[in-house]
């Protein structure tokens, strides 16, 4: 018995060192195992840095997958696949159930990437998970055959990306089973976020049901049933879009309904209310976008209400619902768009043609190319006749309403972090009538100009404007309008032909400067100019520098009415520096002179001159026929609005003492605050005058005392 038993332990022995060898040197023949077991399947499994194996699993540094598949009828293309994984794990575990010998083997890694060509489509997922059902059969070679009956793979948050274009947040079920031919039977797909480069596009949360399996009636179609895409938080939907893999078209109507308007927008500052509806019928054919006769329309009482700034008390309400018997908010709409691709890869992004009418108006835009290598474009909106100021309304402290249409063009340049126009110009047929009332605010600082509850009216008409947006953070607005008026109380002042040029500047860590260059408006038959401002809107400083040309001193005493007593003729011009500081604004120092020789005519009454001193009545008959050849003021103002106003009047009086030349000199102290409110100049000289009489009346009963 000992031999048997000797041979025994031998054989067990030789056994045991086989088993050992071939676990030791599993790295090196696995993938000699992997060559054996796809020969003839059209695979090409490539293995690296394999781990020792143990009884329900090896690790590999490296597994790549390589497969084609022949031209079908529909699309004579060859597909070809390239499978990666990084650092991964098979585990096995053999199928009790089974009639066959079956094992389920799982695959894990840390990543997995999908390269399809010659489409380059790139698939990335992390940590996948595959399970593969493996059937094996004994037969006489060294080897069973084996043959898998299922591949599941469940994809969450994936990834896909071709060109500049990446849809990311994937998640879908994939199932290929031997009962299905292999063939995916159709899941609910689901992806998050559509990326141009870095940018992010506005359609998101798209879904659908779809599979690979083909209708017999329509062999080469793919359909996808249930579809859905966020655009810019709008909730569009499609119940089937068909897409023929012959001819690459599909085409199908994208539904709006009741879409509500208050998911558009996540800013405090914009308020939306409302519904949209609308059918925007869409074709895709090869690589070209089409939208024909497109509608999107907003129930009655839509609105965007736009809040002013913290504390501003000013809010503005755009009225985009239908009116009664009107046009829907955007009808007509015509869109073809191209897709260009350059090496089998999407390259850039052509808009061939654009337009739609927008409530009784028109838009259209000049052709564009946005290349998706670099992220640029550039192209040009044209705005003709379309009725915004008529659905405008203001609320608030400012209120009011507008009409007119709105017409330009507005070329835009745009990168991956950037819109740019590039001077926009619009212009507007009609105008506006605002009403402003500021309270007073409780305040220690030095009273401003705005201070007082008292109502202003503001009126302008066909205003239009050039807008440039650079990159660089700068802004620049050139505005004129044919006229500005505003009343306040018994004074009104009109404004004809007033332009300029406005630029912001904001630049990271530099002060935010507000620029007004170039003011020129006419004002009373003459002119008010201002070369440059510079207003810091962190410090809420400026200084700057108005000149007023040809000003008639008659507009200047008509504004009270007092012509009665007071006519003048003649211009003045003035220079009157002006600092902003906060809340306040002062005048250091101006002066306002005559332009010409004038004539000034003071009627005063026979009361005045009954309690006028020797001195005054002089004074009263020098000026009833006043021949002036100089007449030179000042005017210096506190922060608090108290003002000190010096006239000196140099000329002769033909009636008065042989025309001898007189010289008159008047000091006028008033808070020019109260006094702007109501545009009071002429009367106040006139209030200047009786105080000088009263004052002479009174001295001269205290000597007669």
């Amino acid at each position: 018995m000992k031999w048997p038993l000797r041979i025994f332990g031998v054989v067990l022995l030789f056994t045991a060192l086989v088993l050992f060898g071939a676990w030791v040197t599993f790295p090196w023949y696995a993938q000699a195992l992997l060559d054996r077991l796809t020969t003839g399947k059209g695979v090409v499994i490539e293995l690296r840095n394999a781990s020792l194996p143990r009884l329900s699993g090896a690790g590999f540094g490296r597994m790549q997958l390589s497969l084609s598949t022949p031209p079908d009828s529909c699309t004579a293309i060859a597909m070809h696949y390239k499978v990666s994984l990084l650092n991964g794990k098979l585990t096995w575990h053999r199928v009790a159930s089974s009639a066959t010998p079956a094992v389920d083997l799982f695959i894990t890694a840390d990543s997995v990437l999908v390269h399809q060509m010659p489409s380059d489509i790139r698939f990335s997922q992390a940590r996948p998970l595959f399970r593969i059902r493996l059937d094996t059969s004994a037969k006489t070679a060294l080897l069973p055959s084996v043959s898998p009956d299922s591949i599941a793979f469940a994809v969450r948050n994936g990834r896909v990306e071709t060109g500049q274009l990446r849809l990311e947040g994937i998640s879908y079920n994939v199932l290929l089973t031997r009962s299905d031919h292999y063939v995916q039977q159709p899941a609910r797909f689901k992806g998050e976020s559509l990326f141009s480069g870095n940018i992010k596009s506005p359609m998101t949360d798209f879904e659908a049901s779809f599979g690979m399996a083909h209708h017999p009636r329509k062999p080469c179609t793919l359909t996808f049933s249930n579809c859905s895409v966020a655009l810019y938080g709008i909730r569009a939907s499609a119940p089937l879009i068909e897409y023929s893999l012959r001819n690459k078209r599909t085409a199908f109507d994208l539904k709006l309904d009741n879409v509500p308007l208050e998911r558009l927008f996540a800013d405090p500052q914009l308020v939306a209310s409302g519904k949209l509806n609308g059918s925007i019928p869409i074709e895709f054919l090869d690589s070209s976008l089409t939208i024909e006769k497109g509608c999107i329309d907003a129930s009655k009482g839509s609105t965007f209400t736009f809040r002013g700034a913290k504390g501003s008390g000013t809010q503005l309400v755009f009225d985009a619902g239908r009116h009664t018997g009107g046009p829907p908010l955007i009808g007509d709409l015509s869109l073809r768009v191209n897709l260009d691709a350059k090496n089998e890869a999407l390259s850039s992004i052509r808009l061939a043609s654009f337009s739609a009418r927008l409530f009784e108006g028109r838009v259209s835009a000049k052709p564009a190319v946005y290349n998706l290598k670099s992220g640029k474009a550039a192209g040009s909106l044209t705005i003709d006749k379309v009725p915004l100021l008529d659905r405008i309304r203001l609320q608030g402290e400012l209120s009011g309403s507008m009409n007119g249409t709105v017409s330009g063009k507005i070329p835009v340049d745009l990168d991956r972090n950037h819109i740019m126009l590039r001077k926009a110009r619009l212009s507007v047929q009609g105008g506006g009538s605002l009403r402003q009332l500021t309270p007073p605010k409780p305040s220690k600082e030095p009273r401003n100009y705005s201070i007082g509850n008292e109502p202003v009216q503001w009126s302008f008409s066909d205003p239009s404007v050039t807008v440039d947006m650079a990159e660089s953070g700068k802004t620049t607005l050139v505005f004129a309008l044919k006229t500005l008026n505003r009343k306040m109380g018994g004074g009104e002042l009109l404004l004809s032909s007033p332009k300029g040029m406005l630029t912001l500047t904001e630049i990271s860590g530099k002060p935010a400067i507000l620029s007004l260059n170039g003011f020129t408006t006419g004002l009373l038959d003459g002119s008010v100019s201002i070369d440059r401002a510079d207003y810091d809107l962190r410090s809420r400083s400026a200084e700057t520098e108005i000149a007023l040309q040809g000003i008639p001193i008659q507009k200047l005493i008509d504004l009270q009415g007092t012509s009665a007593k007071l006519a003048a003729t003649g211009t003045l011009k003035a220079k009157i520096p002006i600092k902003i500081d906060g809340n306040a604004f002062s005048i250091p120092k101006g002066a306002l002179d005559a332009e010409h020789e004038g004539l000034i005519v003071y009627s005063s009454s026979p009361e005045e001159r009954a309690i006028a001193g020797a001195g005054m009545r002089l004074t009263y008959e020098a000026l009833g026929n006043f021949n002036y050849t100089e007449l030179l003021s000042t005017i210096v103002m506190t922060p608090d609005g108290d003002s000190q106003i010096t006239v000196q009047l140099k000329g002769r009086n033909p009636d008065f003492q042989n025309n001898r030349e007189v010289h008159l000199n008047l000091n006028i102290e008033q808070n020019l605050l109260d006094l702007f409110k109501s545009l009071s100049i002429a009367s106040d000289i006139e209030e200047s005058i009786s105080e000088q009489t009263l004052k002479a009346t009174s001295q001269k009963k205290r000597k007669g005392r």
